[in-house]
C-alpha cells in the first residue's frame, strides 16, 4: 500500500540515483515521465484511430481513461508508482494552465462578428439543438437522481444545469477537425453545421458560466436564501466583468495588435508576454468572482482583434506547446477521474444506454426537425443533425467542474464521460454512410458550371498555399493567357494544411472567405486575411480582362496525404485543361528557402493522377516585365506541350522567347521513334506561326550539363517537358526526381541557377505507360 505522505515534505527535485534518491518521489521527474506516458499513450492510440478518420480528441479521451482506474489503476503497485494520489494536484495544476491557455486560444480565433452573419437557418439549428437536448434532460435528470447513489444529495437546479449542458453542447474545434477530414468544410452542410455550432459554442459558455455560479453555493447542499442571493452577485459580477473587459480591455488590446502590425519586431516580445499576463489575470479575477478561471481567459480571447496578424502570432507561439504537450495532460488528469467500474449492473449499463439515446435524439430530432423546416434535403438535415450531435473537450470540462464542484459523483462522471466518446465516435461513420462525401464536396459549384468548355476558353485551376506563391504564379497566368483571342475561366484553390491544432476554427473562418455562392455575402472588403492577399491580384486581373476572364476562388481544406485528391478531383470536375502547382522550394534574394516539405508529396501524387495536364512552377522572382524565357525542345508528349505554353507567352509584349532544340538522336533514351514525326510536325507549325517573334537554336547534345548551366544563367524562364530523358542527366539519387531530369538539374541547389522553371506534364494515359516502360529500361 502506498504510504499517505504530508503535502509538506514533497520536494520538487531528487538528488539523484547515485545519492539513493528515487526520482519517482519527487515531484518534477514524476511529472515528466507521467508527461512522457500521456504523449505516447495518446498518439498511439491517434495512430491507430486515424484509419477510422477519428479526430485526435477521441484518442485522448480513451488514453486518458486507459491510464485512468479504469485500466492501468486495476494494478494498484504500477498505479501508485506512476500515479500516487500526492501527484494529482500537480498534475491538474499543470493541465488547468494548458486548458486556460487553450481557451484563449479559442475566444482568439471565434470571430462574434462571422457568427453574427451567418443567418436565421444557423440560429434556428443552433437554438433547436440546445433546446430539445436541455429539455429531455430536464427528466434525465429526476430519473439519474433517484437511480445514481449519491446524487440526491446534489440540489435539483445544479443537477440539471450540468447535464442539461453536458448533452445539449456542441463541441466546435472537434467538429472542424471531422468535417475537414470528411471534405465537408466548404460545402452547404459543412458551413450550416460549423455555424450552428458556433451559436451552440457561445450559449454553452453561458449556460456553463450560470452552471458554475449555481454550483458554487449550492453544492454543499445549502438552498438558503442567502445561498441565492449569492449565486445573483455571482451572476452580477460575471457581468459587470464582461462589461469591463468591452469597455476597457478591448481598445487596449486593438491598439496593441495596431502597434504589433507595424513591424516593431523589438516590442512583439513585450505585448506578447503583456497578452500572456492579461490572460491569466483574467483568469484570476472571474475565480475570485466565483466563475471558473477558464471563463476569463476565454473572454479575454475575444477581446483580441481578428484582423491585422497579431492574432496570428499569437497562436503560432503558443498553439504548439499548450495543444501539444499541456490539453493532453488534461484529458489524462480527467481520465484519472473516470472509474468504469463504478458502472456495476445491467441497471446502471441501462442508464448509459439512456443518456446516450437521450443526448442523441435530442440533438438529431432537434436539428433535423428546423433543416427540413428550412427546406435542407432529408439527407443534409440528417447529416446535420448527427454532426450537432459532436462531443469532446468542452463536454470534458463541462463535467470535470461538475466533479470539482462536487455535483457529479464517481458514477454520473464516468457515465457522462462515455457518453461523449460514444456520441463523438460515432459521428464520422454515421456521416459517412448517409451523405457521401465524394459525391458531394463539390456540389454547389457543379450546379452552375458547365461540364463541356468552350472552345476559345481556357480553363486553368491555380493552386497556392500562401501568399508567397501568387506573385510568379500571377505573372505566369498572365503571361500566357491572351485575353483578345480566347478567354479564361480560373479556378484559384488555396490549399490548407489540416493539422491537429486547435485552429480549426480560423481555418473555418478562412474557408468562408473562399468565394462560394452560399458564403460570397460574408466576404469583408476591409479584410487582411491571407486569402484576401492571395486573390487581390487575381480580383484586378479580372476586372481588367472585360469579360473575358472569370475567376473563382475556392479552399481545400485537407491533410497533405489526401489534398491531392481535392485537386485532382476538383479538375476533373470542371474540365480543367492545366493545374499550375507551386513548387516546394522558394528563393528570396538568391537565398533558398524550403518550405512545408510535405507539399512536395502532393505534388507528386498531383502529377501521378492529374486528369489534365500539369505546370510545376520552381519560382526564383519570374514576372512579366522585359523577361527572357527559354523553351527546351528535346521531343516527346511533353516538350510538345512545352512549345505551345512557350508560344503563348511569346504574344507577350515584354516577354523575347527562345527555342533552343537539341539534336543527338543517341543521347537521348526511351525515345518513342513513331512519335518523332509528331515533333516535325509540331516543330513546323511553331515555327511557322511564330517565326518573327521567337528565336530558333540549334544545339548539339555535348556538354549538356554545360549549356544547361548556361541556360539557367543567362534566361528568367526555362520552360521545359517532365519527360525529357537525357541519359547523361540519369541520375536515380536526384534531389528532384518528380521535376523530370531537366528540371531537376535546373532547380538543383548545387548551381548558381537563377532562372525560374516551369516543368510541363501533358496528359495523355499511354504516354503514362511509355514513361514507366522506360523507367523500367533505365533500371535494366
Amino acid at each position: 500500500m502506498q504510504q499517505i505522505r504530508n503535502f509538506t515534505t514533497i520536494k520538487t527535485s531528487s538528488g539523484g540515483v547515485w545519492q539513493g534518491d528515487n526520482p519517482l518521489n519527487y515531484a518534477f521527474p514524476l511529472l515528466i515521465v507521467q508527461a512522457i506516458l500521456v504523449l505516447i499513450v495518446t498518439r498511439f492510440l491517434t495512430f491507430l484511430l486515424k484509419p477510422l478518420r477519428q479526430p485526435r480528441v477521441v484518442a485522448e479521451i480513451i488514453g486518458g481513461v486507459l491510464l485512468g482506474p479504469s485500466a492501468l489503476g486495476r494494478n494498484k503497485y504500477l498505479f501508485d508508482i506512476v500515479f500516487p494520489s500526492w501527484s494529482t494536484p500537480i498534475l491538474e495544476s499543470v493541465a488547468s494552465l494548458g486548458l486556460l491557455f487553450f481557451l484563449f486560444l479559442v475566444g482568439l480565433e471565434l470571430d462574434l462578428n462571422s457568427i453574427r452573419r451567418t443567418g436565421k437557418t444557423a440560429f434556428g439549428i443552433a437554438l433547436a439543438g440546445i433546446s430539445l437536448p436541455f429539455l429531455f434532460s430536464i427528466g434525465v435528470s429526476f430519473l439519474l437522481r433517484k437511480a445514481v447513489h449519491g446524487m440526491d444529495k446534489v440540489g435539483y437546479v445544479q443537477c440539471i444545469m450540468f447535464i442539461g449542458v453536458s448533452l445539449s453542447i456542441t463541441a466546435f474545434p472537434v467538429l472542424a477537425r471531422i468535417l475537414a477530414e470528411l471534405k465537408l468544410l466548404t460545402t452547404h452542410v459543412g458551413q450550416t453545421a460549423m455555424a450552428a455550432a458556433a451559436f451552440n459554442d457561445v450559449a454553452a459558455w453561458i449556460l456553463l458560466a450560470l452552471a458554475v455560479a449555481l454550483a458554487e453555493n449550492g453544492s454543499n447542499g445549502d438552498h438558503s436564501s442567502s445561498s441565492a442571493l449569492t449565486s445573483i452577485w455571482v451572476l452580477i459580477s460575471g457581468v459587470a466583468f464582461i462589461a469591463f473587459m468591452l469597455i476597457f480591455v478591448r481598445p487596449v488590446m486593438t491598439w496593441v495588435a495596431r502597434q504589433c502590425s507595424l513591424g516593431q519586431d523589438g516590442a512583439d516580445e513585450a505585448y506578447v508576454c503583456l497578452t500572456l499576463a492579461g490572460v491569466m489575470l483574467s483568469g484570476l479575477m472571474t475565480d475570485l468572482i466565483g466563475i471558473h478561471a477558464i471563463f476569463g481567459a476565454f473572454v479575454f480571447g475575444l477581446m483580441i482583434p481578428k484582423e491585422g496578424e497579431f492574432a496570428g502570432r499569437l497562436i503560432k507561439k503558443i498553439e504548439d506547446f499548450v495543444c501539444g504537450l499541456l490539453l493532453p495532460l488534461y484529458f489524462a488528469s480527467s481520465g484519472l477521474k473516470t472509474d468504469v467500474g463504478t458502472i456495476r449492473g445491467a441497471e446502471a449499463w441501462g442508464l448509459l444506454a439512456l443518456v446516450i439515446t437521450t443526448a442523441c435524439v435530442g440533438k438529431i430530432v432537434g436539428t433535423f426537425a428546423v433543416a427540413m423546416v428550412c427546406k435542407i434535403p432529408v439527407r443534409e438535415s440528417l447529416a446535420l443533425g448527427v454532426l450537432m450531435n459532436t462531443k469532446g473537450l468542452v463536454e470534458l470540462i463541462v463535467l470535470n467542474i461538475g466533479k470539482e464542484k462536487k455535483v457529479l459523483n464517481d458514477e454520473m462522471f464516468a457515465i457522462l464521460v462515455l457518453m461523449a466518446l460514444v456520441t463523438t465516435f460515432m459521428t464520422t461513420p454515421i456521416v459517412m454512410a448517409i451523405y457521401k462525401p465524394s459525391t458531394r464536396i463539390f456540389r454547389v459549384e457543379t450546379q452552375s458550371s458547365t461540364r463541356k468548355n468552350s472552345q476559345h476558353t481556357t480553363t486553368i485551376l491555380a493552386c497556392v498555399h500562401n501568399p508567397d506563391n501568387v506573385p510568379s504564379i500571377f505573372n505566369l497566368i498572365e503571361s500566357t493567357t491572351t485575353l483578345q483571342k480566347s478567354s479564361l475561366k480560373l479556378y484559384l484553390m488555396h490549399l490548407v494544411q489540416l493539422t491537429d491544432r486547435s485552429s480549426s476554427i480560423m481555418m473555418v473562418q478562412r474557408t468562408r472567405k473562399n468565394g462560394f455562392p452560399f458564403v460570397k455575402q460574408l466576404i469583408s472588403q476591409t479584410s487582411r486575411s491571407s486569402n484576401d492577399q492571395i486573390a487581390a491580384p487575381f480580383n484586378v486581373y479580372g476586372k481588367i480582362g472585360n469579360g473575358h476572364v472569370k475567376i473563382r476562388q475556392s479552399t481545400s481544406v485537407s491533410a497533405l496525404s489526401t489534398m491531392h485528391e481535392d485537386i485532382c478531383s476538383f479538375a476533373e470536375s470542371k474540365c480543367v485543361d492545366l493545374i499550375i502547382l507551386p513548387f516546394h522550394k522558394q528563393w528570396n534574394d538568391g537565398t533558398e528557402e524550403v518550405g512545408n516539405v510535405g507539399l512536395r508529396f502532393v505534388n507528386q501524387n498531383v502529377l501521378a493522377t492529374a486528369p489534365c495536364s500539369v505546370a510545376l512552377l520552381v519560382d526564383r522572382g519570374f514576372s512579366c516585365a522585359d523577361q527572357k524565357v527559354c523553351i527546351l525542345f528535346f521531343g516527346g508528349f511533353d516538350d510538345r506541350k512545352a512549345l505551345e505554353m512557350g508560344g503563348r507567352m511569346s504574344e507577350h509584349p515584354s516577354i523575347s522567347t527562345t527555342l533552343i532544340r537539341f539534336q543527338h538522336q543517341h543521347a537521348i533514351e526511351c525515345k518513342d521513334t513513331s512519335k518523332e514525326g509528331d515533333d516535325e510536325v509540331a516543330m513546323a507549325e511553331f515555327r511557322g506561326k511564330w517565326n518573327g517573334s521567337v528565336e530558333y537554336i540549334e544545339k548539339d547534345m555535348k556538354n549538356i550539363r554545360e549549356e544547361m548551366m548556361n541556360i539557367g544563367i543567362n534566361f528568367n524562364l526555362v520552360i521545359v517537358g517532365k519527360g525529357a530523358t537525357v541519359s547523361e542527366l540519369a541520375n536515380p539519387q536526384a534531389e528532384h526526381p518528380e521535376l523530370g531530369h531537366l528540371g531537376a538539374l535546373l532547380a538543383s541547389s548545387e548551381f548558381s541557377i537563377t532562372a525560374s522553371v516551369l516543368i510541363i506534364q501533358r496528359h495523355n494515359p499511354a504516354d503514362n505507360v511509355e514513361t514507366i516502360n522506360c523507367k523500367k529500361i533505365m533500371n535494366v
